[in-house]
């Protein structure tokens, strides 16, 4: 932006000028401060494995593109607590941009081969919080990253919730503002319908997400509101308890990326009941879902090469996706509506989904969450164990001992609002998998992509330990 010499003169006072204000939720919108209801226009930012936000000179010329493009938010996948993030945390609240961060660490994923919430993984969570609840530009917290992903994974979602809880407690205890805290999906329709109904579920709202999102990549251009199946999205995202938004999209096949499914995101079939997307992912890597480049790829190896990509220097746009989403982001402007006319109260809490014999969701009901180093046990007509070995690992012993749920095998879950088959396009992403590991093997939790296939394509999501 051209600055006017009476803006040059008042350079001192810019930060103050354009400090942002924190973002609050109510019911299922994001609300900024001044009443206006906010929309995410996002973009996955992770330069690298540990953490992209350290880096100042490099967090302002990213910056300073991305509010070119458009962008209002960024989400990070990592970040080291004991890191300076001042610089960075600055230079996107200048340009405008909120910051969505996991709180998770390389070694504290919430994983179903390793069902556990203890107090290591708790301590670890506190630390992120720790370092980032002082910045006004942080928009939120997840507790977790696609954790559940496969038929036999659902027992671990009381896990997760259990985390939102206590996070949400230590957030009020500690004084901190009440940043929302939730959790990213991936979108397979077996599991989503139920996953997002029971992290808001039970009527106790200190028990529960603030905010829902979802990975999907079933919108490949060319297609359509039904075609992609962004129908069914939102069919179940209507009247949502709490926001709910695309916390990755963005398919590449067959490409080039037209962004059309932002129109329906932020127009009148979505934008009543969404609250925006962010897109995979800012830099070109081995995934090619990039929407920058840094230099050509195949760089010789270096401090700040990965994979044979430059991961620092001048952000230069990639053609034509940079400018094509762009254009949607200038296009896409809804008011949405203001917190002064908004009835929190016309939303509703969806009943506790119940478990089938043989199904892929294994929680019946509301069942009690899991204290810090509690076991559950997990006993179903498919599924018989108790997830408890090694509890000498795994934190204190709840006092009443573990808690077991057993699935009804009488019990049903609604269908979906679709012909949609499972093994079908919608039942699972067309998207990068999760797949990379680090040397401690601890899951990456970037979503680097060993394979984007079509939509239908059931991608393999690996979880090595």
């Amino acid at each position: 932006m051209r600055w006017s010499s009476v803006a040059i003169a008042l350079a001192s006072a810019k930060s103050f000028a354009v400090a942002l204000d924190p973002v609050s939720t109510s019911g299922n919108k994001f609300f900024n401060k001044d009443g206006s209801q906010f929309f995410i226009k996002g973009v996955a930012y992770q330069l690298r494995p540990l953490d992209p936000l350290i880096d100042t000179d490099q967090c302002k010329r990213d910056a300073k593109l991305m509010a070119e493009l458009g962008a209002n938010t960024i989400r990070v996948y990592h970040v080291d607590p004991s890191g300076d993030h001042d610089g960075c945390m600055k230079a996107f609240d200048d340009a405008g941009i909120y910051v969505l961060a996991d709180l998770d660490t390389f070694d504290t994923y919430i994983i179903p081969e390793n069902n556990y919430w203890n107090k290591t993984k708790f301590d670890r969570y506190a630390e992120v919080m720790d370092a980032f609840q002082q910045y006004d530009n942080i928009l939120g917290f997840f507790v977790g990253n696609e954790n559940i992903a496969t038929k036999d994974d659902s027992p671990t979602a009381p896990y997760l919730k259990a985390a939102a809880r206590d996070m949400k407690a230590y957030r009020d205890a500690q004084g901190y503002r009440e940043i929302p805290i939730g959790y990213s999906a991936a979108d397979i329709l077996q599991l989503r319908p139920m996953l997002q109904d029971y992290l808001t579920c039970g009527g106790n709202s200190s028990e529960t997400v603030d905010f829902f999102s979802l990975n999907s990549y079933s919108w490949c251009d060319p297609s359509t509101y039904t075609e992609s199946t962004y129908d069914q999205l939102e069919a179940y995202a209507k009247n949502f308890p709490v926001p709910i938004f695309l916390s990755e999209t963005g398919c590449i096949v067959p490409g080039p990326r037209a962004w059309d499914d932002q129109d329906a995101i932020f127009g009148p079939q979505m934008v009543n009941d969404w609250s925006g997307a962010i897109i995979y992912e800012w830099i070109q890597e081995e995934n090619s879902y990039g929407i920058i480049t840094y230099a050509p790829a195949g760089q010789p190896a270096g401090p700040d090469v990965e994979g044979g990509f430059l991961r620092k220097g001048t952000p230069t746009p990639k053609e034509p996706d940079f400018s094509a989403l762009k254009s949607k982001w200038a296009t896409n402007t809804p008011e949405g509506v203001h917190k002064s006319n908004y009835n929190p109260s016309r939303v509703s809490t969806r009943a506790c989904p119940t478990s089938t014999a043989g199904g892929w969701w294994q929680v019946n009901g509301d069942v009690q969450l899991p204290t810090l180093g509690q076991i559950l046990a997990v006993n179903t007509k498919t599924r018989s164990a108790n997830v408890a070995t090694e509890t000498e690992t795994v934190g204190p012993t709840a006092t009443d001992g573990s808690v077991e749920t057993t699935a009804d095998s009488t019990a049903s879950i609604t269908a979906p609002p679709s012909s949609v088959t499972p093994g079908s396009s919608s039942s699972t992403t067309s998207g990068p998998a999760s797949a990379s590991t680090t040397s401690g093997g601890s899951m990456d939790k970037r979503i680097t992509a060993f394979g984007a296939g079509v939509v239908g394509a059931v991608l393999a999501i690996a979880i090595l330990l």
